[in-house]
Formats: structure tokens, sequence, C-alpha cells
């Protein structure tokens, strides 16, 4: 008796943190269309300023659109450097740090796998 609880239980314990995974609203949220082959996607500055939070952070730097949420807690300075840029055109925050110096050839060589798509023409 005492097995089939502990067997019943335990299967119900792991359907239920199945069930809490994918009812998860960030899952629906983060799902995009995908691009047809050979097409990038493009996204307005509304469609970036809707990404404009620490949890889901979007900005525009030269006409690409790029998703720095991942990156954030790996950003050498404090993640409020770059949260302010968040849902915004950065391209010049970029260029200078906002200090007038340039970022790191690393830090260019970073930017293509953040890369979400490019910037609507106006």
């Amino acid at each position: 008796m005492m097995r089939r609880l502990y067997i019943a239980s335990t299967v119900a314990f792991w359907l239920a943190v199945f069930g809490f995974w994918a009812a998860d609203p960030r899952l629906a949220a983060e799902a995009q269309p995908p691009a047809p082959a050979g097409a990038e996607r493009s996204w307005s500055l509304a469609d970036v300023a809707r990404h404009a939070t620490p949890e889901d952070c979007w900005m525009v730097i030269d006409g690409v659109v790029y998703d720095f949420t991942a990156y954030l807690p790996q950003h050498p300075s404090a993640p409020a450097v770059i949260v302010a840029w968040c849902g915004r055109e950065a391209t010049e925050a970029y260029r200078t740090k906002t200090r007038g110096r340039p970022h790191s050839a690393y830090a260019d060589q970073l930017l293509p796998e953040y890369r979400v798509g490019r910037l609507e023409a106006p």
C-alpha cells in the first residue's frame, strides 16, 4: 500500500511540475513566429519599446535589433547601465559607453549572438 502511495504521489508531483512549466506565460511571450528562410525579421521601434525591462531587454544598435535579456547578468558593469537603454535606440550609447569610450572588439564579436532582426525602415 505504501509503495503505491509513494509512486502515485511522485507521479502527481512531476505532472504538477510539468504543468506549471508548460503553463508559464513567459514561454508564450518568448515564442516568436519564424522568419522565412533567407529572410530576416524586421521590427519597428514600437516593437522594441515593448521590451524595456530587465526581464525582457531589447535595443537597437546601428539599425539592428538585439535581445540582451540573457546577457544582462554577464555584463561586466552593473546591469543598470544597460537597463537604461532597454527598449530604445542605443547606437550612441554603445559606441561611447555614455562616457566617450568605445566598446571592445570582444563586445562587437558578441553582438551577433543576441541579434533578433533589423529595424524597419521609417
